[in-house]
């Protein structure tokens, strides 16, 4: 089993930024996938981005160029930079872990809210 523990959601106003943390903990081995997943109300859960244990990351379209997603392999840590939030960036933020057996892993979600 992994658990994750997410950190960092809140209200900011449109433009600002926020940094979500995630760390793992349990059974965490050196090669997987971590990274990000949202869902707004009434849509269904969406990839962020995420990246692997090697380093290749993947962002949905409509984040490239504002979000930066990170991670510290030695920590079993994740986190994504978000800048230039827009309304539509509304929704609770999952931290997601998959592992070399392709079990996928989720956190509990932390909410970040884009309004003035």
């Amino acid at each position: 089993q992994v658990q994750l523990v997410e950190s960092g959601g809140g209200l900011v106003q449109p433009g600002g930024s926020l940094r979500l943390s995630c760390a793992a903990s349990g059974r965490v081995f050196s090669v997987n996938t971590m990274g990000w997943y949202r869902q707004a109300p009434e849509k269904e859960r969406e990839l962020v981005a995420v990246i692997t244990s090697g380093g290749t990351t993947r962002y949905t379209d409509s984040v490239k160029g504002r979000f930066t997603i990170s991670r510290d392999n030695a920590k079993n840590t994740v986190a994504l930079q978000m800048t230039s939030l827009k309304p539509e960036d509304t929704a609770v933020y999952y931290c997601y872990y998959r592992s070399t057996a392709s079990v996928d892993y989720w956190g509990q979600g932390t909410q970040v809210t884009v309004s003035s």
